[in-house]
């Protein structure tokens, strides 16, 4: 489980660092009907090489902090935190 901390309307997503104990994560989408929720799941599926149906939102689906389930081994989200800096 990833917790996160999401700022939708930024000019491109990428990571930024750790806030509050959660990844933060600018989006380029805007918070409406869904299309951050989207964006973060499309994101991460791309950025850690797994099909959009391993990476699920449970929690959080309004607010800016949200939990995603990621079904990878815990080695490959590690490879990829470690490869941003953060883990």
């Amino acid at each position: 489980m990833l917790d996160l901390s999401a700022v939708p309307g930024a000019k491109r997503t990428e990571v930024v660092g750790l806030h509050d104990g959660a990844l933060r994560l600018r989006l380029a989408a805007p918070p409406v009907d869904g299309k951050a929720n989207d964006e973060i799941v499309a994101w991460l599926a791309q950025s850690l090489g797994l099909p959009r149906r391993d990476v699920q939102l449970l929690r959080g689906l309004t607010s800016r902090r949200k939990q995603i389930q990621i079904d990878a081994p815990e080695a490959v989200v590690a490879a990829w935190l470690g490869g941003l800096g953060l883990a």
